[in-house]
């Protein structure tokens, strides 16, 4: 069983983290405040807590659980622990100072370069797998819903990558749908804004995607 490190103290990077040791795997959470993580301590006692660069060196596998606007700050800090590591890759490009138009997030990308193709670029020796970006953190493990298991999109250009990705969703309670390489990344993103809307306009947050297929 791999080493998971989760660099990011926020929700996602403690839902997925608990989820994570659930499952058997050993954990690290790579925070640059540790006292941020004292509560999620306290109730996964086999759960550990340190600096990002210590989590980066820590997991076999590492899972990016940042600000869409941090993650290349992030990744800057701890490149040296990356090499040829996969990287779960659940940020979107939410812009900070643009708000929601009509319950539509603006986003600082543009329409044909996606968040993950850029950290792609910049990062070449790591394998990043967008994934756990378009449903909220109470359903990122154990999803329940009455049509049965809702679908995950991933993409990554390392065709393995994706296939340990796919392993994990797959012990999460997700059926997998994978879109290929990075260039899938955009279409992929745009879905945390589709997601939004209902929460944004009338309070939903309650659902996830299911592609249905012939």
């Amino acid at each position: 069983m791999k080493k998971i490190g989760i660099i990011g103290s926020g929700m996602v990077g403690k839902v997925l983290a608990s989820g994570f040791i659930k499952y058997g795997y050993e954990v690290m959470i790579g925070t640059s405040d540790v006292s941020k993580l004292n509560d999620w301590k306290s109730k996964e006692a086999k759960g550990i807590v340190g600096s990002m660069e210590e989590a980066a060196a820590f997991g076999d596998l590492i899972v990016l659980a940042v600000k869409g606007s941090a993650a290349e700050k992030v990744l800057n800090l701890i490149q040296n622990n990356i090499n040829g590591k996969t990287i779960i890759d659940t940020t979107n490009p939410i812009s900070e100072t643009a708000p929601p138009k009509n319950g539509v997030l603006q986003y600082f990308t543009s329409m044909n370069e996606s968040l993950m193709e850029i950290l792609q670029k910049k990062f070449p020796s790591a394998n990043f797998v967008k994934s756990f970006n378009s449903v909220g953190n109470t359903f990122m493990v154990d999803p329940k819903f009455p049509d049965g298991k809702p679908t995950m999109f991933i993409c990554g250009n390392n065709a393995d990558a994706r296939k340990e990705v796919t392993a994990i969703l797959e012990q999460f309670g997700w059926e997998t749908c994978d879109m290929g390489t990075a260039e899938a990344a955009g279409p992929i993103e745009s879905l945390c804004a589709l997601w939004c809307i209902p929460g944004f306009i009338n309070n939903n947050w309650m659902h996830a995607f299911k592609l249905m297929k012939m």
